[in-house]
């Protein structure tokens, strides 16, 4: 079937649709990544987005029940230059199409994705509706207005999970540590365990004494939406912050500078790839980082509560990191657990657990 993709600005491309048959509104954004498109699919960062790989040619290695980072899969929308109609690793149950089935999720494939980049890197991230059932204009236009986008969306309470679990108690933890859930990936909580900590996650919704009860550090996940939306949390990380040291991944750092009194805003198209340069300027090292956000932490704020600014994005010098070693604070913009991406940074998560525990 005829499937189309109609932008905020009212640029269209059509193509042919595979995946549901249905329409759904999102934010239309781009991933760098060559590959590991499950794990694309099943991070709670890509709530509400339609998804356009750049790479041609996605599909060719199927589906697992060992690769996805939650428990369903997120985006409204996923487009593809081509979907491969074989699956060829030996590791896969399944296909990408039947998958996007399984998952409601509408898939478009056959349209120019260079020039769909291209539009989006040159105008911006933007609402946009991918219908695979051959709706009318009229009514994907309808639905296109109704959507409220994303600034101002605090989308990590409705991705997280509902009540707090133990993940990991090892018999002689290293250390203790409560992750607050606002759409974490699997994989940081492994990497956490794997440090040989104790691992509790808590709904973003919980208290903040349920946060910090036996633990010795608050560590905030990722998620989806508008970090300023968070209100609640972000007081709740207020009143912490200083009492116990606080470790964040993209939306959790986020909310830590919020939570300083520092500034968000929305990127024109945001960083999303497994390929993103990041520069630590603690060490000078540069690593090739995997980056999913739209919101980044305005640098001049951030400096004005005492924060430390401690990697940068060499593409376009925004914050990828800081620390705030009086408030016991550090948090990394990117993705150190990868799935998908280069294993270049994983050793922050030994990192974190020094910083929590000694201060350095």
């Amino acid at each position: 079937m005829e499937a189309v993709l109609l932008l905020q600005d009212g640029r269209r491309f059509v193509g042919r649709g595979f995946g549901a048959p249905t329409h759904r509104v999102g934010e239309a954004v781009f991933n760098t990544a060559m590959t590991g498109y499950q794990e694309i699919l099943t991070d709670p960062s890509y709530a509400e987005q339609i998804v356009a790989m750049t790479s041609p040619h996605i599909g060719n290695t199927g589906v697992n029940g060992e690769d996805p980072e939650s428990l369903r899969a997120w985006p409204a929308g996923f487009i593809v230059r081509e979907p491969s109609p074989l699956v060829s690793s030996w590791r896969a149950d399944g296909d990408l199409d039947a998958y996007l089935v399984r998952h409601g999720i509408p898939g478009l494939y056959g349209i120019d994705t260079r020039a769909l980049v291209r539009h989006l890197r040159s105008k911006g991230a933007m609402k946009a509706v991918l219908a695979a059932d051959g709706s009318s204009i009229g009514t994907l236009q309808a639905a296109l207005d109704a959507w409220p986008g994303m600034e101002g969306r605090g989308l990590a309470g409705e991705v997280c999970r509902d009540t707090a679990a133990v993940h990991a108690d090892p018999a002689q933890p290293t250390w203790r540590v409560a992750v607050v859930d606002g759409g974490c990936k699997t994989n940081i909580l492994d990497l956490l365990a794997a440090t040989g900590a104790y691992v509790r996650v808590h709904p973003i919704s919980d208290p903040a004494s349920a946060w910090t009860e036996g633990v010795d550090a608050v560590f905030v996940s990722n998620g989806p939406g508008d970090p300023a939306a968070l209100e609640d949390a972000i007081a709740k990380l207020s009143g912490i912050v200083g009492r116990v040291p606080t470790l964040g991944i993209c939306l959790g750092c986020q909310l830590l500078g919020l939570a300083l009194g520092a500034r968000t805003y929305k990127l024109k198209f945001g960083h999303r790839g497994a390929n993103q340069p990041v520069r630590d300027e603690l060490t000078g090292r540069v690593e090739i980082t995997s980056q999913n956000h739209g919101f980044a932490l305005d640098a001049e704020a951030l400096a004005a509560t005492g924060a430390q600014v401690s990697h940068t994005h060499l593409n376009d010098g925004t914050v990828s990191g800081f620390l705030h070693a009086g408030k016991r604070v550090m948090a990394v913009q990117y993705h150190p657990e990868s799935n998908p991406g280069p294993h270049d940074s994983r050793h922050l998560f030994q990192r974190f657990r020094r910083f929590a525990l000694e201060g350095v």
